[in-house]
Formats: structure tokens, C-alpha cells, sequence
């Protein structure tokens, strides 16, 4: 058998990660145009690279159809529910920083804090006869986060696209979203929870729990791991 290795298809990940692996002696790259899914690996036998988007890496791993991928933190959190059976963790790549925090509107002067958004929710509800509604992308991440902080009445809304927008757009009332500086946010007059901190993500190295080897796979593995240390 060949491990198969998941790395971003395209943009400033996939050129991070190539980099990343080529500083340690292992070339990935690209064959054929860029609408080509197709890969090679140079450098140490007995790997294949596979093209995906990042979001379907956490799936892949989980499923056992690749060994190894590369994808942010923050969705091997949110799309794998019991992520530490199905995934190990094997280097953070040190690029891709960025953080899924809690944001209300800057107007909300008296809403700082978790506690104050459980007051700010009821007294919403009691005002406007709904939940304080909360636009993201991580449905899972941010349920979980709110339930261990104890705040109950909020409904959160899918988005796809701009969450930053939605508050301005009135489909929400705060949003839960991934930021490296901050800036979007304040360009749409929002403002991070002093203790809105979700996750902090990295792009990183994963290798699945579930993927068959044979014994030339774990030499081959064991090979790969020297290399980057």
C-alpha cells in the first residue's frame, strides 16, 4: 500500500504547506493545471498526495481514506464530534493562525462578558418575543462553548457566506466566527467577548486513527516523522 498525504488544493494553504514540507527535504507539488486535483510527492518513497479542500481533509482522515492531512484545527474540531478517536495530532505547522471568538455590536456597551450576553439574551427574548440569533459557520464548536458557559436562549443561524455582515444585513444579533487580526470585525463595529476566546487554530499535520497499514506503511510513517523532527 502508499499513505496517503491531504493537503489543500489551492491558495495560500496549499503554498504554506508545500513550503513547509520542502524546508524538511519533501517536495509536494502540483501535476498538470490548476484545475487538476493531481499530486506528487519527491523526496521519501511510499507517499501519495491527495488535493482537497480543506474542509473535506478532517472527513478523509476520519473515514479512513487517508492516512495523513493537513488542515486547520478549528474544523477537525467542528466536523469531527469524537475528533481525538479518529484523528492524532501530529505538528502544528505554525501558519493559518487565526481564532474562533464571540462578537456582540459595539453599541452593546453594558455586554462585555459571557454573563452579560445571558442577560443581554433573556432580556432580547423578552423584548422581541425570539432568541438572540448568532450567525456562524461552527454549529457544533460554538453550542458546545455557550453550554459550558451557561448561556441557553440564543438560536444560532448558518452562514456560508459573510458572517461579519450579518448583524449589519439584521439576520443576526452577534456572530461566532474565525479572525487572525480582528480587523473585519471592527470594520463592521463588532467587538470580541473579553472571555468570547472559542479556539485558537493552526493549520497542522493530522494522521487518522482509523486508516489501515500494513507493516510497509508504519516503516514508511515512522520514516516521515523522523523527517520532521
Amino acid at each position: 500500500m502508499t499513505l496517503k498525504l491531504g493537503v489543500p488544493s489551492k491558495g495560500r494553504l496549499m503554498d504554506k504547506t508545500f513550503q513547509w514540507f520542502d524546508k524538511r527535504g519533501i517536495a509536494l507539488s502540483r501535476v498538470g493545471s490548476d484545475r487538476e486535483y493531481a499530486g506528487r510527492v519527491d523526496g521519501i518513497d511510499g507517499i501519495a498526495l491527495v488535493l482537497l479542500s480543506a474542509g473535506e481533509i478532517p472527513r478523509e482522515l476520519a473515514a479512513g481514506r487517508l492516512h495523513l492531512g493537513v488542515t486547520g484545527t478549528d474544523l477537525v474540531h467542528e466536523k469531527l464530534p469524537l475528533w481525538q478517536s479518529q484523528v492524532e495530532e501530529i505538528e502544528p505547522l505554525g501558519f493559518g493562525g487565526a481564532d474562533l471568538v464571540l462578537a456582540v455590536p459595539r453599541a452593546w456597551v453594558d455586554v462585555d462578558t459571557l454573563d452579560d450576553l445571558d442577560g443581554a439574551a433573556a432580556a432580547f427574548r423578552a423584548r422581541h418575543g425570539h432568541p438572540l440569533r448568532i450567525a456562524t459557520k461552527y454549529h457544533r464548536l460554538v453550542r458546545e462553548f455557550l453550554r459550558d458557559a451557561g448561556v441557553a436562549d440564543y438560536a444560532l443561524v448558518d452562514s456560508q457566506g459573510a458572517t461579519e455582515g450579518t448583524v449589519k444585513n439584521e439576520t443576526a444579533e452577534a456572530i461566532a466566527d474565525i479572525t487572525s487580526t480582528g480587523e473585519t470585525l471592527r470594520a463592521n463595529h463588532l467587538k470580541i467577548l473579553g472571555d468570547g476566546l472559542i479556539l485558537r487554530s493552526q493549520a497542522t499535520l493530522w494522521r487518522s486513527r482509523v486508516a489501515v497499514q500494513d507493516t510497509g506503511d508504519k516503516a514508511v510513517l515512522k520514516a516521515l516523522q523522523a523527517r520532521l523532527a
